[in-house]
Formats: structure tokens, C-alpha cells, sequence
């Protein structure tokens, strides 16, 4: 066969293929994230994991494309990639009258009680998007790989930014364009359109490929390919790419873990992640040394300042330092990956040790991290990785004109900082530890119990339950003060007055209370003999701590009424179970400080709905450092027709601690008692509304700032 001579048309069919590609690749990762988050509980691991399916299967896309690339027979390539587009589109087609789409599964795959999440999410995206997301995954180096087999001489590494351009547009469409417009059926039915259009173009592409002549090998005489990379320059890819990834992921779980998992805050660092990419590749002169190494020194000093200062430093602070570091790192670490990149020839094998060294971060942060580490250790340590790599390539090529001493001084220094922000790192990690009598890190987050007295270090002894940086509770050691409600949940706060003075309760009648989420069970204390308590909660390691024959905390063991503990996120449970018929339900199922969204939406409002009694009250509890979820609560109240009050409780004491709660009745007799009444807290500005959905919330607008 005879090469034909290069085409505009064609190269726009390669150019235009990739960038869809790319575009889908990412668009999918959300549109299936938040699907499938509020079945999991709505915690940043959810996303890690999400992130480890997709930097796996990437990584076999990768290897896919490497091994068919391989071949020096175009027609083979051909005919092979036809053939693996064929069975991704069947796929597609043949669940149409399976799915509300081809690539959402219906209600009927949520999990079960007690199922293990990681295997639950890396099953369902296995069964899901598997195969279509494996063939749009080989497309950039494959693509590639082709390009320069149809127009030789050309580069075909620009391609790959306009691969990360693509990525980049479908992050950023996605929260600002497709969430706000479409539920999940309309944004699933649209990347399957999408989809086919894709796998035409790379039909084509594969079909001008087939006709271009064989590739001499590797080993014939005739040929000018250059020598493969050394085993070195391998592990030096595969190291830099590694560092990046965790460092994207253990960024996206401290931004979740203090504001919410929502796709915007996981948009924000993965579009930083690709950002570094387009720059290195499409200008390589974006990466300079001696602005970007001192730029992720003092941005991870800072970040390891943040980290060990803890929840008094602002959350737009904190985003900036944080997301600024990570560009950063990458900057340095995918700067370096392209200063040592190879022949075009060797350019599948290149992105192939590069997504290995992605997937290696996912499985460090996704699967290795939570096993070896008892607290969130990932972020520190891929600082300390980022920094000594960029130290140790500085030391081993410094900038031209500095003499040798002055190179071992600068060397000593660098060392220096290193060390010395190690030590704060490792200076936090212990304090973190020291003095608790329970550490347990599981799939939900981290949970510590330690246990003090009060701020004067003259009160009672006490044991407090923290859950991230924040404290989600806490009881006195002593058998009678550790009967009575504390912290969030005193007598004077909402939810003790709505329990309180419930119209059942005041007329001596027994009570049906719910509460999503269990925290040190203090809300048990209000039960009285006659009352049935129902705990809703996702976390099996704080079911541990007040269940069992020598509990922890024993509020449970002490209350009044028969209590019951349902597992598993509370909307898939409560969808699952007739009406309970709730006087109360209390909604308190926060993680840290994050925000879960997915019970905060009207679809998730009608659902508690249909768990109340007519006289029932629903609470929710909105404390927050950085989210105001009063406008939210207020749009609910509002879309149902109920009656709506806030409670700010400012007692600050060593039993109770100042607190914010909204009550909502169909009946506003309901919260006719006068303590009710009297408690209320007036708006200090006028009132908005801003309701949240299962297709779309927005936190920018209620974000304090």
C-alpha cells in the first residue's frame, strides 16, 4: 500500500475525535459521581473511588492503545479497533430497554445494608460504563499514535494537549452548563449521543489508518526509529505522575471534607490537574523552573501551615492555598514528565508508564491509604514527595552560572525546608493522635474519641466524638451527667424543644422520634419510657462506638425508650420502609463540616415528609463554619407548603455549646408551644430562598466565605 498524502479534512477528523473523546471521558466521571454519591453516603470517598475506576481503566486504555499501536500492520489495528467500537456501542443500544439510559442504572442498583462500598462502586461502574469508558480511554495516545503514522514528519504531541483541552471543557460544561439544564436521565442520554457521534469519527480515523503502509520494525536496518527510554527514565515518568495524582486526590478530599462533595469542588482541582497538563505540552516554555519549584515550596510550607492551624483558617483561604499548591506540584511534576519525554515512536509506551503512575496514586489514595493509615495522612506525605522531588531535580540540574559552592548551599538549604515543613507535618500527625483512647478510619472518614475535662480542665471527665476536625459530640464519664443531652443538643436548642413540647409529649403521650445520623447517640437521652427511637446512620464505625456489650458512648444503653438503628444511608432506607410516622426526625448527619447535599434536596424533603406523622416536625440542623443553609432550608419549606422557624441557641457553657436549627410542620400547631414560640430567632436581613435538587444544588451562593 501507498500512504496518501496528508489531508486537512483528515487531520481535523483526528483533531475533532480527540477532543470528543476527551470531552466525554470526564463529562461521564461526573454525570456517574453524582449519580451514584447519595447512594454511598454522599462522603469524599465516594469520589476517591470513582477516581481510582477511572485512573484504572484509564491505565488499560492506555495499555490497549500501546499494545495495538504496536502492531506494525495497520490493517490489524484497524479491524481490531472497529471491532472493540462495535461492541461499545452495542453495549449502549442493548440497554435502552433496560436504564432510564444507556449509562445510568436504575434505582433497583443501590446498594444494600452493610454492602461493602468500594466493591459496591467499582462494580457498578465496572458494569456500567466499563467497556465505552476503556475505548474512549485508549483514544488519545491511539489517536496519536495513527496521526503520526498518516502524517509523518508531523508532531503528534500536540494532539495530546488538545486531548487535555477537550478534558478540560467537558469539567468545566458540566456544573456551569449540563447540571444546571438536565437531571441524570437527560445528561446520560445526551453523553450517549455524544458517544455514537465519537465512535464514528474513530471509525474514520481507524479506517485512514488501515490504508497507510507497515512500519519497518524496530530492528531493521533500514529504519531511523530512535533507541527505547531507559529503565531510569521509565521509573522517573511513572514517579512524577504518581506524586500528581495523589496529590489532585488528597486535595479533593481535604476541599470535600470541609465544604461538600459536590462536582463543583471536585471540578476545581482536576481542571488544575489538566491545566498543567495543556500548558507543559502545547507550551513547554509555560514550565520554568525557577518560577514553579519556589511557587510549590512556599505554596506546600503553607499548606502544611494550614493543616496543622486546623478550623480557625477561612475556607476561601484555605481553597487558594491549596488549589494554588497543586497546580504547582503538577506544574513541576508534569513539566518534568515532558522535559523527559521520547522519540514520538515510544509515545504510547510514554503515556502508558504516565497513566501508571496516575492509576498507582488512585490505588495509594483510594485503596492503600485508608488500610495503612490510621488518619488523613496522604495530603502531608505527597507534600513532602512533591518537594523533595522538586529538590532533589534542582540539586541534580542547578541553574547555569552558579558556582559550586554556591549549588551545595542552595542544596542545604532546600534540604533544610523540606525537613523542617516535615516536622511540622509529622508534628501534626502526632498531635492528631495523642491522647485518644479510639482511632478507627473507614470508608465514611476518620473518627477519634479522646477523652478531657472541660476548658478549665476542672469539670467533669468526658468523652468527645470527632469526626474530621469537628466534634460531633460528647458524654460525661459519670453515670448521671452521662444521661443528659450535651453539646449541639441541649435542652434550650431546637430539637430539644421540639421534643420537648411536641403536643404528644405535653399531653403525656409517647412519641415516634427518627434521627439521621447516630454521632454519639445523645439524642436517645430525650426518649421516656413508651417512646420508640429510630437512629438512621450510613457508618458502621460509629454504630461501634454505642453498640456492643462495653459501648463507648452509652446513651443508647441508657435510654428510656426501645431504640433501633437502621444502617445505610438514610434515603435508601427510608425509600425502602413504609411510613414510619415520625413525630420527630431530626436531620444531623453532617462530616466534618461538610454539607451532604443529597439530604438537603426537595426530592429528599418529601421523602422525610412521608415519614411524618400530620403533627410531626422535621429539624435540621445548619451549624456550619462556612456554608449558610437557612435560604435552603427555607426553599424546602416553602416548595412543601410548611410552616418554617429558626432556633439559634447561643448557650455556651461546658455541657452545651452554641447551635442553629430550622423546624418545619405541615401543622403549625405543632410549634405552637409557647417555648417554642419564644425561642425563636428573628432574621437580622431579609430572607431568600435557594432550593436544592437531586439534578442540581448550588453552594457558591450560599457559601459564607
Amino acid at each position: 500500500m501507498t500512504q496518501p498524502p496528508p489531508s486537512k479534512l483528515a487531520a481535523l477528523l483526528f483533531a475533532v475525535t480527540i477532543g470528543v473523546g476527551a470531552f466525554l471521558l470526564f463529562q461521564v466521571q461526573f454525570i456517574l459521581g453524582k449519580q451514584i454519591l447519595p447512594w454511598f453516603g454522599g462522603v469524599p470517598a465516594v469520589w476517591t473511588t470513582c477516581m481510582l475506576f477511572f485512573q484504572v481503566f484509564l491505565l488499560l486504555g492506555y495499555g490497549y492503545a500501546h499494545l495495538l499501536g504496536s502492531s506494525h500492520r495497520p490493517s490489524r489495528q484497524r479491524a481490531i479497533h472497529l471491532v472493540a467500537l462495535v461492541l461499545a456501542v452495542g453495549l449502549l443500544v442493548a440497554r435502552v430497554a433496560l436504564w432510564p439510559t444507556p449509562i445510568t442504572p436504575s434505582g433497583d442498583w443501590k446498594p444494600g445494608s452493610g454492602d461493602n462500598p468500594i466493591l459496591g462502586i467499582l462494580g457498578l461502574l465496572v458494569f456500567t460504563i466499563g467497556l465505552p469508558y476503556l475505548v474512549l480511554s485508549a483514544t488519545g495516545p491511539l489517536l496519536q499514535n495513527w496521526f503520526g503514522r498518516c502524517f509523518p514528519g508531523r508532531s503528534p504531541y500536540r494532539l495530546y494537549a488538545l486531548s487535555n483541552l477537550g478534558s478540560l471543557l467537558g469539567l468545566l460544561s458540566y456544573p456551569f452548563l449540563l447540571e444546571p439544564e438536565l437531571a441524570i436521565v437527560g445528561q446520560g442520554w445526551v453523553w450517549s449521543i455524544g458517544f455514537l457521534v465519537f465512535a464514528l469519527g474513530c471509525a474514520g480515523c481507524a479506517v485512514l489508518v488501515g490504508r497507510t503502509a507497515p512500519l519497518p520494525a524496530v530492528d531493521d536496518p533500514s529504519s531511523r526509529v530512535a533507541p527505547p527510554p531507559t529503565a531510569g527514565r521509565r521509573a522517573l515518568w511513572f514517579g512524577l505522575a504518581m506524586v500528581a495524582s495523589v496529590l489532585l486526590l488528597a486535595t479533593t478530599s481535604q476541599i470535600s471534607l470541609e465544604v461538600a462533595v459536590i462536582p463543583f469542588l471536585w471540578m476545581l482541582p482536576l481542571s488544575l490537574y489538566l491545566i498543567s497538563f495543556i500548558l507543559c505540552f502545547e507550551v513547554e516554555r509555560a514550565y520554568h523552573r525557577g518560577v514553579w519549584m519556589p511557587l510549590l515550596l512556599v505554596g506546600a510550607g503553607g499548606c502544611a501551615a494550614l493543616i496543622r492551624i486546623g478550623i480557625g483558617v477561612p475556607m476561601l483561604l484555605q481553597l487558594a492555598v491549596y488549589n494554588m499548591t497543586l497546580l504547582a506540584a503538577c506544574m513541576v511534576c508534569h513539566g518534568e514528565v515532558v522535559r523527559h519525554k521520547p522519540d514520538p515512536r515510544h509515545l504510547t509506551g510514554f503515556y502508558l508508564f504516565v497513566a501508571a503512575g496516575g492509576a498507582a496514586g488512585g490505588l495509594f489514595a483510594g485503596i492503600l491509604a485508608p488500610l495503612l493509615f490510621p488518619d488523613l495522612w496522604e495530603l502531608p506525605l505527597a507534600l513532602v514527595a512533591a518537594c523533595a522531588l522538586a529538590v532533589a531535580i534542582t540539586a541534580r540540574i542547578p541553574p547555569p552560572g552558579l558556582r559550586p559552592g554556591g549549588r551545595r548551599l542552595r542544596s542545604i538549604l532546600l534540604g533544610a525546608y523540606v525537613l523542617a515543613m516535615s516536622g511540622v507535618l509529622g508534628w501534626h500527625i502526632e498531635a492528631e493522635l495523642a491522647g485518644h483512647i479510639h482511632v478507627a478510619r473507614g470508608f465514611f472518614g476518620v473518627l477519634r474519641v479522646d477523652q478531657t475535662r472541660g476548658p478549665s480542665g476542672t469539670g467533669k471527665l468526658r468523652r468527645r466524638l470527632k469526626h474530621g476536625r469537628i466534634i460531633h459530640g460528647f458524654q460525661f464519664v459519670d453515670r448521671d451527667l452521662g444521661r443528659q443531652p450535651t453539646s449541639y443538643y441541649g435542652p434550650d436548642s431546637a430539637i430539644g424543644l421540639a421534643i420537648r413540647n411536641h403536643p404528644r409529649r405535653l399531653a403525656g403521650r409517647p412519641l415516634k422520634l427518627g434521627f439521621v445520623g447516630l454521632g454519639a447517640g445523645t439524642l436517645a437521652s430525650y426518649a421516656v419510657r413508651g417512646d420508640s427511637v429510630r437512629f438512621y446512620e450510613i457508618n458502621p464505625d460509629v454504630v461501634a462506638l454505642s453498640a456492643g456489650p462495653d459501648p463507648i458512648f452509652t446513651y443508647l444503653r441508657d435510654s428510656a425508650g426501645s431504640v433501633a438503628i437502621a444502617l445505610g444511608d438514610a434515603r435508601i432506607n427510608m425509600e425502602r420502609e413504609p411510613s414510619e410516622k415520625f413525630q420527630v426526625l431530626a436531620l444531623d448527619a453532617f462530616s466534618s463540616d461538610s454539607i451532604p447535599v443529597h439530604l438537603l434536596t426537595l426530592e429528599a424533603a418529601r421523602l422525610y415528609m412521608r415519614h411524618l406523622s400530620p403533627d410531626g416536625i422535621l429539624a435540621i440542623h445548619i451549624s456550619n463554619r462556612h456554608i449558610n443553609l437557612d435560604p435552603v432550608v427555607r426553599a424546602l419549606a416553602s416548595a412543601l407548603h410548611l410552616t418554617v422557624i429558626r432556633i439559634d441557641d447561643d448557650s455556651s457553657t461546658d455541657v452545651v455549646w452554641q447551635n442553629d436549627w430550622m423546624l418545619l410542620a405541615r401543622d403549625p400547631s405543632a410549634l405552637a408551644a409557647p417555648a417554642i414560640q419564644d425561642a425563636i430567632t428573628e432574621p437580622t436581613a431579609p430572607t431568600w430562598q435557594l432550593l436544592w435538587t437531586d439534578a442540581f444544588s448550588n453552594l457558591l451562593h450560599v457559601f459564607k466565605g
